[in-house]
């Protein structure tokens, strides 16, 4: 091959190639339409309206909380295989969506600016990036058999409030962000992708067998993504809110989106880092080696905590040396007490 044949990176195709062609020709052969016809309609596109939301989430925790009940007296099941379906599945599913943010993204950053593109319509609300947005939507529902995974698997979930709560939130809050137009929806989702290709990609690692030490991290991903993401949600809902009622004020202009999914996005983004930093500090000490626990209680509670999903916010693990494999452990952590917990 001759080097004028390798497909060299541009602004507009960051990969070298272009991969939205490619992604619509799978899309309208699975869809039976182009994705750039796609439209989130309320009451007419599946999963588009608030009873359809809250009855699926509902029944998520009912399944979570009634499935842990009917397991106290059943064996663990073995589904080491599906649960690495799983965790693959979702890393491909996350690069790929990223990817496709990306080269969607970028030479509208670059061209028109940060604000044109998380607060006009024309930058980050297009007929692509809606169709994008909806498909991440519908991965938080998928998102949801990490929990799941973890009850038949008999998995303790210490962290369970931070571990359900993020999962089911994460998908309100897409929901909540598709109905509301809000251009700067980009932005937590584009982060939130980067973290779970690193995550599902551990989890998946991790269930094969192999050690792995930077588990810890992960959580510090998680919670630099939330603090960059309430650095966008605040101002474009600050620039909102000031052009608006308060226009003596100093402000950059309008923000496209509704009022009640900017007060969804900040109040659910200010919640995750919360809690993300209240499970960190708890975990780890300052010098970010695992803390060692003191009395029998701390040990069981600790030993049973989990790394929580970023952005869900989400998942698993199997219990193994890694705290995510079949594999029994050898009686003692690899690296301080097994940490995980999980969501976008």
């Amino acid at each position: 091959m001759s080097l004028n044949k390798i497909p060299i990176p541009t602004l507009d195709r960051p990969f070298g190639i272009e991969l939205w062609p490619i992604f619509a020709k799978v899309y309208s052969a699975i869809m039976g339409y182009s994705p750039t016809d796609f439209r989130f309609v309320p009451g007419v596109t599946p999963m588009s309206t608030l009873k359809e939301t809250a009855v699926t989430l509902g029944a998520y925790y009912v399944i979570v909380l009634g499935g842990r009940e009917v397991m106290r007296t059943r064996k663990p099941f073995v589904i080491n295989g599906l649960f690495m379906l799983h965790n693959f599945y979702l890393t491909a599913i996350s690069a790929t969506l990223l990817a496709l943010f990306i080269e969607q993204l970028l030479p509208t950053v670059a061209r028109k600016g940060v604000f044109f593109a998380i607060c006009d319509h024309e930058g980050g609300w297009t007929k692509e990036l809606v169709a994008l947005y909806y498909l991440n939507y519908l991965t938080k529902y998928l998102e949801l058999l990490d929990t799941v995974f973890l009850v038949l698997k008999k998995k303790p979930l210490t962290a369970a409030f931070l571990h359900t709560y993020h999962h089911g939130a994460t998908a309100a809050l897409c929901y909540s962000q598709l109905i509301g137009l809000t251009s700067v929806s980009w932005v937590p989702i584009s982060l939130n992708l980067v973290v779970h290709v690193v995550m599902y990609w551990y989890y998946f690692q991790s269930a094969r067998g192999i050690r792995i030490w930077w588990k810890k991290y992960i959580t510090m991903l998680q919670i630099l993504q939330f603090v960059i993401d309430l650095g966008f949600v605040y101002f474009a809902s600050y620039t909102y809110f000031t052009s608006t009622y308060f226009d003596w004020m100093p402000n950059m202009g309008k923000c496209a989106g509704e009022e009640f999914a900017a007060f969804a996005g900040m109040g659910i983004l200010s919640s995750y880092l919360l809690l993300f930093i209240s499970f960190y500090l708890a975990t780890y000490k300052r010098s970010g080696r695992a803390r060692r626990n003191t009395g029998k209680q701390a040990a069981i509670e600790m030993k049973n905590f989990e790394i929580p999903d970023g952005l869900q916010l989400s998942s698993m693990g199997d219990g193994s040396i890694t705290a995510n494999g079949d594999a029994k452990t050898s009686g003692r952590a690899a690296n301080g007490p097994t940490t995980r917990s999980r969501k976008a």
